[in-house]
């Protein structure tokens, strides 16, 4: 007993030996992911997600995501060793690139290669000694502090940077308060404090005066006005903007045409847009508006970009015949806490205790995007009572037939490469719920034990976890480099 006893601490003790010497690693990754960050404009994730200023724990956490793809544990050693052949290349223009990716692509082709250096170097021989792709840094003026317009600063701020891409100037504010330090000070609480996304992983400090915000380096004007009209950007220094709104007041071009003051050349919506709007769903559908010639786009909503992507790539590889999309969505701000009146049926009813069906625009979005499904489409959503992250379901009749395995394949394959590796993830987490969707950069997540394949093979069911705050805004801010012209190479 005495020595099972013995053992039992040995094991014990080279547990926790082996983890520490991982967490120094990790902590050594961090620091080739800051020099690389800086020094080389080059960002580094890990399976999508950011991996600058993030904990050792959580960094080792993050390479369990491998699971979802392939049998075998990703470790910190080779990321380690990606990252350091990444960071040995010469002339490597400026760069977003996951490691988990290039790791799992290693772990497959390294026989084929001699060492992991010249894996590297093939794998990015388009990025080495090239015109970076990016164009000059362009100014960002957020219209609008509320849900979006937080994410909107706390996601340009950390993606900073050297400052060559999006570099965030102002924050236009409708006043609530007559002191303005006292309204800026509580602003900034709510930009700090997320009950909902949590901490602000970062530096913040309101000016004496409470005209500016100071976060992460980033000098940010605070400009309180009633409308676009009182306002001349160039006398913040600011010219050739790019403004977000994010109030979704004005959605037609008459209204959002008033954005267009001395310093601003481009707008865009977070919301969908009305008219002649170019409503735009990234790496679908921009390029079939001139960005030289047109100057105010909608980024449509958030329900388009989570099923776009997907229906897209079935659209592609199978056709569709008909289909319905219903959407479970968290309850919005233009909902009623209590039961009180409200223009539109049933949204009077209290959104944290109630579950209330109403419309989308999602089906005639979706239309809008691929003409060639107009008329094929039905849509409708339930409100329900939680305060972010969203499911669309999609029950679509193919036209050519599948099998589950055969779909489940091309969308995990879709996540890793392709057009939308950006906006597709895949999990295959059978205990996957809504509050594991908080902070998904992805503009949905496919739950693939859930996807459901008819006996003929002909009619689908897919499930599709949505951030709709923050991966909406993410898919907002990728739109807005594209617009600005600032977009790097991506791995």
């Amino acid at each position: 007993m005495q020595d099972q006893n013995l053992l039992i601490r040995e094991e014990a003790d080279h547990s926790l030996k082996e983890w520490r010497e991982e967490e120094k690693k990790a902590l050594e990754l961090q620091t080739l992911v800051g020099e690389l960050r800086f020094d080389k404009a080059v960002e580094l994730m890990l399976f999508r997600k950011p991996i600058y200023n993030t904990r050792p724990s959580s960094l080792l956490s993050h390479h369990l995501f491998s699971l979802h793809y392939t049998q075998q544990k990703l470790t910190i050693h080779i990321t380690y060793a990606i990252a350091s052949a990444i960071a040995r290349i010469e002339n490597l223009a400026p760069s977003k690139i996951d490691i988990g990716k290039l790791a799992l692509d290693w772990l497959k082709d390294k026989k084929d290669f001699n060492n992991v250096d010249e894996f590297v170097h093939f794998k990015l021989k388009n990025f080495i000694g090239v015109d970076p792709k990016n164009g000059t840094a362009r100014d960002i003026v957020l219209y609008g502090f509320g849900r979006i317009g937080r994410l909107a600063a706390r996601i340009l701020v950390s993606a900073t940077g050297k400052g060559e891409q999006l570099r965030l100037k102002a924050i236009v504010i409708r006043p609530k308060l007559e002191n303005r330090k006292e309204e800026s000070d509580k602003r900034a609480a709510l930009f700090l404090q997320d009950s909902v996304h949590g901490e602000f992983s970062g530096f913040m400090q309101v000016s004496e005066d409470g005209d500016e915000f100071v976060i992460n380096g980033n000098k940010v004007k605070l400009i309180y006005a009633s409308s676009p009209e009182d306002i001349d950007y160039t006398n913040y220094g600011i010219e050739n903007a790019l403004l977000i709104d994010n109030t979704g007041v004005w959605r037609d071009r008459e209204g959002l045409s008033r954005h267009l003051r001395p310093g601003i050349s481009t707008v865009l919506l977070t919301a969908p847009g009305k008219g002649d709007i170019p409503n735009i769903v990234y790496k679908t559908n921009e390029e079939q508006f001139d960005r030289e010639t047109l100057n105010i786009f909608s980024a449509a909503s958030c329900t388009t970009n989570a099923i776009v992507p997907v229906i897209d790539i079935l659209k592609e590889e199978f056709g569709i015949d008909k289909g319905h999309i219903e959407t479970i969505h968290s309850y919005t701000n233009d909902q009623n806490l209590i039961d009180n009146f409200h223009k539109k049926s049933r949204r009077g009813k209290g959104a944290p205790i109630n579950m209330v069906i109403t419309s989308t625009g999602a089906a005639k979005a979706v239309a809008k995007v691929f003409p060639d499904l107009k008329g094929k489409l039905s849509g409708n959503a339930i409100r329900v009572p939680t305060p972010n992250v969203s499911l669309a379901i999609l029950h679509l009749t193919l036209h050519q037939s599948t099998n589950l395995s055969e779909l489940n394949a091309l969308l995990k394959n879709a996540s890793l490469s392709g057009k939308y590796k950006e906006q597709i993830l895949y999990s295959t987490n059978t205990e996957y719920v809504s509050s594991n969707a908080i902070g998904m950069n992805s503009t949905s997540v496919v739950d693939a034990p859930s996807t459901i394949v008819s006996e003929d093979g002909k009619n689908v069911t897919l499930y599709l976890w949505y951030d709709n705050e923050f991966g909406y805004t993410c898919q907002v801010v990728r739109l807005a480099k594209h617009l600005a012209n600032v977009r790097r190479y991506i791995y």
